[in-house]
């Protein structure tokens, strides 16, 4: 049997952090799955040192000179050659952490099972001003220009075809420490496809209100091709980056990129897939908007929320905050989660229940993909749910935000404020975050009391119906209703798409599903 625990050794590196790395089986032996360290109870077995081999040679700084980056600059940032492979060593104080292997032909390797963090790491200690550039030789270009206060990410920018690339970023857990008083951020990454997705996301992390971006000159794609035209202009870039685009505040030049992007690729808007096909013509997943879901009580709501939650994870790699209080307590909710993931029944009493291998698989899974949001009592508030988020977007790169439901929250407001007003705020609130951060936000709303018509059913509530107010239709991009027959135990599902905002990611429309109890799925 494995458990997990956090590693004593990487875990106290990053602030705060509780993230279980470290796994153990019944006989002792144990591996981090972050830094590397293993062995067995009462035997240590760290990674070896690494230990720098190589020389500065000429061959080594003729190759440099011709990027127009001195000799001095590869002694003080201890760059050497050994064979063909050129060694960038990623320093944490003194201890050499990784290094970064570059051949003359662009092959790159790593040192395996080591932690990754910035490379020129102890350069930024004390900043309240950080460059970060997407490689090792754009650093070390802007340290010719005088600007040392830079890192580069480890592993540059993810594709453009990569449908998950959160864990490229599990860097910046581990670097949190370093940019908690730094006040501003340069984004100086590549002119491409790429390295827009990674100062996007860069920016997202930080948070875009201290991110600022490079745009580079006409022909140059990153700043040692700036260098090698121009060092003055080199300077000139980092000296007049832009401040990143604030929710509500922006210029033409702001969207330029998106203008052009829009005229060669088309306007489309189209959404991630739910994983049913059938549902897709009427309802897809776009970031920066709220889909609200409402339905008579235990209809399934929040199983029909979690199983889509899964599918979109598995299909795309995404990452989610959730506020489910009425799932709690936590093990409960997992275990759902679980069983939906694996499409077996939990725990032992069940024929054909899934087994001890399978669940570990699981948590493993969960633990990636899900992190859940349970504030003490006395902050059950909007602020507080959104405040946590922004931690978890910071540090886990969270794609989207469940609140499930509404009337748990604590919706205390000001003498004056109607209820109408209270959520016509909030809602704002909610769409400005969604848009800020670029997430998707989830929230379930109970409809008010209904009666039921003369055939004994209730009826299928729409966005009017929801307690409250109807600014839960008119204030949000999406709306569903799932309704069942309970009556007649029907597995039949009706998922309702009763509002879309845009036609790229849908329209109104209703499909069937069937339910499968026993697995937790949807077919």
């Amino acid at each position: 049997m494995e458990t997990r625990t956090i590693c004593p050794k990487c875990s106290p590196t990053r602030k705060n952090s509780r993230e279980r790395c470290l796994t153990t089986n019944e006989k002792g032996v144990y591996i981090c799955h972050h830094c590397g360290f293993s062995g067995k109870k009462g035997v240590t077995n760290t990674p070896p040192e690494i230990k720098l081999n190589g020389t500065i040679t000429d061959k080594l700084v003729a190759y440099f000179d011709k990027r127009c980056i001195s000799k001095d600059i590869l002694d003080r940032n201890k760059i050497t050659l050994n064979g063909k492979w050129i060694q960038f060593p990623y320093l944490r104080k003194e201890e050499v952490v990784n290094i970064k292997y570059r051949s003359g032909n662009k092959e790159f390797k790593q040192e395996a099972g080591r932690e990754k963090i910035f490379y020129g790491l102890n350069d930024i200690e004390n900043s309240e001003e950080v460059i970060i550039v997407e490689g090792e030789i754009d650093k070390l270009s802007l340290e010719m220009v005088g600007f040392t206060n830079c890192v580069s990410v480890p592993d540059g920018a993810p594709p453009t075809n990569a449908k998950s690339y959160h864990s490229k970023f599990n860097f910046i857990k581990t670097c949190e420490k370093y940019f908690e008083n730094v006040k501003k951020i340069i984004l100086a990454v590549d002119n491409d496809a790429p390295g827009k997705i990674l100062e996007a996301e860069l920016a997202r992390r930080f948070g875009h209100e201290r991110c600022y971006r490079v745009t580079w000159p006409e022909g140059c794609k990153d700043a040692n091709e700036v260098l090698i035209k121009n060092d003055f202009t080199l300077i000139s870039c980092i000296e007049n980056a832009k401040p990143m685009p604030i929710a509500g505040v922006f210029t033409v030049d702001d969207i330029k990129q998106d203008i052009i992007t829009a005229y060669e690729d088309g306007l489309s808007l189209k959404g991630k897939s739910t994983g049913w096909f059938k549902l897709d013509p009427y309802y897809t997943i776009a970031k920066r908007q709220i889909t609200v879901v409402t339905g008579v009580p235990s209809h399934g709501k929040s199983t029909f929320l979690d199983a889509m939650l899964i599918n979109i994870a598995k299909d795309e790699g995404y990452r989610f905050a959730v506020f489910s209080p009425e799932n709690f307590p936590l093990h409960r909710h997992a275990s759902q989660l679980a069983k939906c993931y694996v499409g077996k029944q939990f725990g032992k009493g069940y024929n054909g229940h899934m087994s001890r291998a399978e669940l570990d698989n699981a948590i493993e899974w969960i633990d990636e993909h899900f992190y859940f949001v349970m504030p003490p009592d006395d902050e059950l508030t909007i602020s507080h749910i959104l405040d946590k988020t922004k931690i978890m977007i910071r540090r886990y790169g969270v794609d989207g935000l469940i609140i499930d439901p509404w009337n748990e929250l604590d919706h205390s407001r000001r003498t004056n404020c109607t209820e109408t007003e209270y959520i016509s705020e909030s809602l704002s609130k909610i769409r400005r975050f969604a848009r800020q951060y670029d997430i998707h936000i989830w929230l379930v709303a109970h409809p008010t009391k209904l009666y039921r018509g003369k055939d004994g059913k209730y009826p299928v509530p729409t966005m009017y119906d929801i307690s409250g107010s109807a600014h839960f239709r008119n204030k949000t991009d999406a709306g569903i209703c799932v309704w069942r027959d309970l009556d007649n135990d029907s597995d039949n599902v009706e998922i309702h798409v009763q509002k879309t905002r845009f036609m790229d990611i849908g329209k109104p429309g209703m499909i069937t599903l069937k339910y499968d109890k026993f697995s937790g799925r949807f077919k």
